[in-house]
């Protein structure tokens, strides 16, 4: 869809601040998949993806007065999606963190190289919801480990363990997966 006020998005942001309904169309028609994709990051149910989705378009529009341009806009709403799916976990499901495990075994791991030829979503759809929160924090969002434990309310090291944690179990699964279709080869 062609942009009706021209290409600049500050033109887009003093639309939506004023609730034109056209500029909502616009800011949803351009950044929908995007935002499932995020969220989907984090919530297994594509149905329930969708509910936060739409519901972070909501506080977007209804809460847009608030955004004071001090930074990105599309990065402020990318906060409200992350933050509406955070609050859906936490209401809707009860999530468990491990114990901690030493700082020293952590830094004797060494990262393996691995051939990137699989599907992150589906990787993703089969960690734990606390792995997979912090992990998507870390990686996705850029948090620090105590971003993610003030987000939390969990210590820094659980962070660390979880992010630990949810690495391995994705190697796991990615290298069972690699076994599974050599088999298939065969």
């Amino acid at each position: 869809m062609k942009l009706l006020f021209g290409n600049k998005k500050d033109d887009l942001l003093l639309r939506l601040k004023k609730h034109d309904p056209a500029a909502q169309k616009i800011f949803y028609d351009q950044n929908v998949k995007k935002y499932l994709s995020i969220s989907r990051s984090y919530i297994n149910d594509l149905y329930q993806a969708e509910d936060c989705v739409i519901k972070a378009f909501c506080k977007i529009f209804k809460s847009i007065e608030s955004f004071r341009s001090e930074g990105s806009f599309y990065g402020w709403a990318r906060r409200i999606v992350v933050n509406e799916c955070l609050n859906f976990i936490k209401s809707n499901k009860t999530v468990f963190y491990l114990d901690d495990i030493s700082e020293s075994y952590l830094e004797e791991i060494h990262e393996e190289e691995i051939i990137f030829d699989f599907n992150a979503q589906e990787l993703l759809d089969q960690l734990p919801d606390a792995y997979r929160m912090v992990f998507n924090l870390y990686v996705f969002e850029d948090y620090s480990h105590q971003e993610i434990a003030d987000t939390l309310q969990i210590s820094t090291a659980v962070s660390k363990t979880q992010l630990f944690r949810a690495k391995e179990k994705m190697r796991k699964i990615y290298f069972q997966q690699q076994k599974a279709l050599k088999n298939e080869h065969i």
